[in-house]
């Protein structure tokens, strides 16, 4: 299994906590962004550096990964395509998306981009906060348990 990390717009908070999980657990992980990153230095932790342009990063993420990877990402699109190729999305804000919740974020992604469209001010999402890193590091700690519980 690895994680996959969708890095551009991934917060270095929540990299931390990736970077001390893989090595902690021995999983692989795979940071994919359009401009060079910092790794520590691990045989588990890799990046690419994918061309500018849009959506590059999420459609080598979908190329790359197999079923059962997970993928962190904010961006709903990716976490429906994500799920669509049998692998698991979590946003850094803990939420682990899946086929019961993530039409209904998608719904709710389309009806705020056609409210901005409109000259409506949606405002953005709130900074990530501690109670946002606890939930993450504890959805993580979850998706990791389960998978050694399946190795074991």
């Amino acid at each position: 299994m690895t994680i996959w990390v969708d890095a551009d717009a991934c917060p270095a908070v929540i990299k931390e906590i990736l970077f001390r999980a893989a090595k902690r657990t021995g999983t692989s992980l795979t940071l994919v962004a359009n401009q060079p990153m910092r790794t520590p230095p691990s045989r588990l932790i890799t990046s690419i550096q994918v061309g500018s342009g849009f959506d590059v990063a999420d459609n080598e993420i979908v190329r790359r990964m197999e079923p059962g990877d997970l993928v962190i990402t904010a961006d709903i699109p990716l976490a429906g395509e994500v799920i669509d190729q049998g692998g698991q999305a979590l946003n850094p804000r803990g939420e682990l998306y899946n086929r019961d919740n993530i039409r209904e974020r998608l719904g709710m992604r389309d009806f705020m981009e056609t409210l901005r469209a409109s000259g409506v001010d949606t405002g953005g999402p709130a900074a990530l906060g501690p109670r946002d890193r606890q939930a993450f590091g504890n959805a993580l700690d979850r998706w990791l348990a389960q998978q050694a519980k399946g190795r074991g």
